[in-house]
């Protein structure tokens, strides 16, 4: 393989690195503001969205390790976000489900998240945002199936 290629490709992963962690940096900057971390806002962002969640199901739904999601659940159901349900066919499993006081917070500040990352993407035309989407998809996709 030329050294060329092998150049060319760090480069990349310091290009993709680096705008990942400004978008990071800016999301992570919002979340604080409405009083969250980004675990925080994941988790109700995905209860927002897809419903009641097993609890042992969500660390994988948004990449996290089982033992936090324990953690960042008590400290949303404290703050009378979400609440946890018992499943009534099953005694070993618990569901967590978005709370009204957590829907109400989540229609003030999903939009607000949406329209900053858009701002952010802004730079971009619609058509180098879908060229973007394919291409790290492809590269996505491509390194799942890559066994080391």
């Amino acid at each position: 393989m030329a050294t060329e290629e092998i150049k060319q490709s760090l480069k990349l992963f310091i290009v993709l690195s680096r705008a990942q962690k400004a978008i990071s940096e800016s999301t992570h900057q919002f979340f604080q503001q409405e009083g969250l971390n980004p675990t925080e806002f994941a988790v109700l962002e995905l209860l927002f969205h897809k419903g009641r969640q097993p609890l042992q199901q969500i660390g994988n739904k948004i990449l996290l390790a089982s033992g936090s999601i324990t953690y960042v659940v008590d400290k949303l159901e404290k703050r009378g976000y979400l609440k946890r349900v018992s499943c009534p066919n099953d005694r070993r499993v618990t569901y967590a489900e978005i709370s009204e006081a957590g829907c109400t917070f989540m229609q003030e500040i999903f939009p607000k998240h949406e329209q900053q990352l858009h701002e952010l993407m802004s730079v971009l035309t619609s058509e180098e945002k879908d060229t973007a989407i394919e291409l790290l998809k492809k590269l996505g996709l491509s390194i799942k199936d890559l066994s080391y």
